[in-house]
């Protein structure tokens, strides 16, 4: 029996090429990608949907690597979606053996994004991954010239789709046509095409390009400020937050707290000096409920630890956010 490895971003697109090619009566395996800026846990939502099996693969230091320095650049943001497209192709190019596949299926649409999936990009891609003749794109492949699979046989080029462009309509229709209710924004998924964390990701790169998987996980929470000794200031907007950023934090981080207010809570990872210590707790007290008390009591220690130590500040003006915040 054919049967083909489907790259399953957890989005719309790459679910419906691969129900595309289930349909053709082809056994598909999906192959999600994880690493420090995407999960799984949508692939696993959409792959249950439609039925087929998934495999997850953890390529966080590889990609790490390749968000450091992209041979082809940088998106709109930190995103290097052309080489991390390649990087996941060569990735399921090398599973092909390993799950006795035939071909591997993506769920690209020509033009849909001006700079990584114009005819170029898509090109590009399919030469970098190692596996250009086991490469099929269902949704645009009449678009594109006919693949080895299409050639042979293995699949019937008849039955695949020609989507070219940005809108969502025909994947939409698709979609619903299929059955398939729940799916995620095109928009969603991965940190590096978000503004505010690409800022944070390229100050803390800055600084230290060999970031620790906690380092880069820290950044996906809070407000960040730079105090003026260039220390790391993190500022809780949610509880919900804060109940998740406590399960990465460790005893060599300090953790700072209102003693009388709720509504924020500080961190600094790291080594820090009297003086953005007591910036910490002017931060905090700015996003407590005592922000508009003339002075608030803050406590603070070493994560996981009695706290012995406190501070009575004025919480900080908007000049002082303004002055620090990244």
């Amino acid at each position: 029996m054919t049967r083909a490895l489907a790259m399953i971003s957890g989005g719309l697109d790459s679910i419906l090429a691969a129900k595309l090619i289930k349909d053709q009566g082809i056994e598909v395996i999906g192959i999600c990608f994880k690493s420090y800026f995407f999960n799984e846990e949508n692939a696993i939502k959409m792959t249950k949907q439609i039925g087929i099996r998934l495999e997850v693969v953890d390529f966080s230091e590889e990609q790490f690597e390749v968000v450091k320095n992209p041979k082809h650049g940088w998106g709109k943001n930190m995103n290097p979606c052309i080489d991390c497209h390649s990087l996941m192709m060569k990735h399921s190019g090398r599973l092909l053996e390993e799950f006795n596949a035939d071909f591997i299926i993506t769920g690209e649409v020509l033009n849909q994004r001006p700079m990584s999936q114009n005819r170029q990009a898509l090109n590009i891609v399919k030469k970098e991954s190692g596996f250009s003749n086991k490469i099929l794109r269902p949704l645009c492949a009449l678009n594109l010239d006919p693949t080895e699979m299409e050639i042979n046989g293995l699949v019937d080029r008849e039955k695949l789709l020609k989507i070219s462009g940005r809108s969502r309509k025909p994947q939409m229709e698709l979609a619903e046509k299929w059955g398939i209710k729940e799916y995620p924004s095109p928009a969603g998924g991965c940190k590096l095409t978000e503004p505010n964390y690409s800022l944070r990701l390229r100050d803390a790169l800055n600084r230290n390009e060999n970031l620790t998987q906690k380092e880069i996980d820290l950044l996906r929470f809070g407000r960040h400020f730079i105090s003026s000794n260039n220390v790391k200031i993190i500022v809780t907007r949610t509880a919900e937050e804060g109940t998740e950023i406590k399960k990465i934090l460790s005893k060599e981080d300090l953790v700072f707290l209102p003693s009388h207010f709720n509504g924020a809570m500080a961190i600094i990872h790291g080594d820090a000096k009297d003086e953005d210590k007591e910036l910490a707790c002017k931060l905090v007290s700015r996003y407590s409920k005592g922000r508009d008390e003339a002075e608030v009591d803050v406590k603070f220690g070493n994560f996981g630890t009695p706290f012995k130590n406190e501070l009575r500040v004025k919480p900080a003006t908007e000049e002082e956010v303004s002055k620090y915040l990244l």
